[in-house]
């Protein structure tokens, strides 16, 4: 099944590099994969994932293990953001 990764910040650069520019990757995944399954493929680690959105709704850390992703659903990951 389809579905869109969308990277932010520092993240993009767990992307391949022809999609650094646009942030996000058209994947194909297997049905009932979940998102922690796709962070751990993908190699980002757990620190930078910080604000997680599967079609611009907020997936808390404590569902990420268990939350599968359909055909069509955008993910979109931010690290955490610091300033001042």
């Amino acid at each position: 099944m389809k579905i869109t990764l969308k990277l932010f910040a520092s993240l993009t650069d767990y992307l391949p590099s022809e999609a650094k520019y646009t942030n996000l990757v058209e994947l194909d995944v297997a049905p009932g994969t979940t998102i922690g399954q796709l962070v751990e493929q993908h190699c980002l680690p757990e620190k930078l994932v910080h604000l997680v959105l599967v079609n611009g709704h907020y997936i808390a850390p404590e569902l990420r293990a268990t939350r599968t992703l359909a055909e069509g659903d955008v993910l979109a990951i931010w690290p955490p953001i610091a300033g001042g």
